[in-house]
């Protein structure tokens, strides 16, 4: 299963105690307390993985390493090492707190959102002329602690969206190497899948139903995920006693969830034209082409109806 909102609280390293120690040479008797070491710090890092959350679901805190305390003879402690905490691009990192976001979009992005505490001084670093013998140290500082709200939304160049059953798993198969699941009824699909056309990233959207932007069905939790995905495959069964009307229901729920939505560049596909006769077919075509939508048929049962589908996404590739 996807996961693709999770809050955690980061606890940053707290630095290391310093040392208080005297030389036990006699006639150099001077202070010797090394200091402590900083505690480590946790940084995000954007991957590739799109379950990379799924590691922080049953995870309510998680610590960074904390600093060596100082020890004699000027020895300073060794600081805690930083934990690099690995998530998908895509993801929004927000602090809980203070409401500020920052957004990770590319692999190998790094972002600190921890600091580790710095180390206290040793009484080496608290000797003066009127001072030859300090006792004085620093505990060291503790470590930020912060709540995070993860939230993912997929980064895609080609959305498939649809109503349930339309065969947006079943085209994304035949397209990339990716292994949706594919039956015949609803909500086959309960989590956003992904392949690699040649390097374009197709993204099979959950079924979507009437008053998905209001949250039936599988609801917001995927309306989400269009949004970034630059282009729309919009995918109806010729199956369906009214294609127009299955268009229009997706249509409205992405309007409402997101105007920016109903703007983004949309190509139809009437899926499944094997299941229907040649007549009814190219009736449901007519009565789409009426309603203003051009609609081209598409079979996995016929690869030649595929070139279409092959050609749009080679023009999309070669305009990246």
């Amino acid at each position: 299963m996807l996961v693709d909102d999770v809050t955690i609280l980061l606890v940053a390293g707290h630095g290391g105690r310093g040392a208080v120690a005297f030389n036990r040479v006699r006639l150099a008797r001077g202070p010797t307390g090394g200091d402590g070491g900083r505690g480590a710090s946790i940084y995000f890092e954007g991957v590739s993985d799109v379950n990379a959350l799924a590691y922080y679901s049953n995870k309510k805190e998680i610590h960074a390493q904390g600093g060596e305390n100082g020890r004699a003879q000027f020895v300073d402690g060794s600081g805690g090492k930083d934990l690099v905490l690995k998530i998908p691009t895509g993801t929004t990192i927000t602090n809980v707190a203070t409401g500020l976001t920052k957004e990770i979009n590319k692999v190998g992005e790094r972002v600190l959102v921890a600091g580790g505490g710095e180390g206290g001084r040793g009484n080496f670093k608290f000797r003066s002329a009127t001072n030859t013998t300090p006792k004085e140290f620093e505990p060291g500082l503790e470590g930020d602690a912060i709540n995070y709200h993860l939230e993912l939304r997929l980064i895609a160049d080609v959305g498939l969206i649809g109503l349930p059953n339309a065969g947006k798993s079943s085209l994304l198969n035949e397209l990339t190497a990716a292994k949706s699941r594919v039956a015949n009824y609803a909500f086959t699909t309960l989590e956003p899948h992904l392949g690699s056309y040649y390097g374009l990233i197709l993204a099979d959207i959950p079924g979507l139903i009437e008053g998905a932007a209001e949250g039936k069905g599988l609801g917001v939790k995927f309306l989400k995920h269009v949004e970034r995905t630059k282009t729309l495959f919009h995918l109806i069964s010729a199956e369906s006693d009214d294609p127009v009307h299955d268009y229009k229901v997706v249509r409205n729920e992405l309007r409402a969830y997101s105007g920016a939505l109903d703007k983004k560049d949309e190509h139809v596909f009437l899926t499944k034209s094997d299941m229907v006769s040649p007549k009814e077919l190219k009736a449901k075509l007519a009565a789409l082409k009426k309603a203003g939508v051009k609609a081209t048929p598409i079979s996995l049962l016929e690869p030649g109806s595929l070139d279409e589908v092959k050609k749009i996404l080679n023009t999309i590739k070669d305009g990246k």
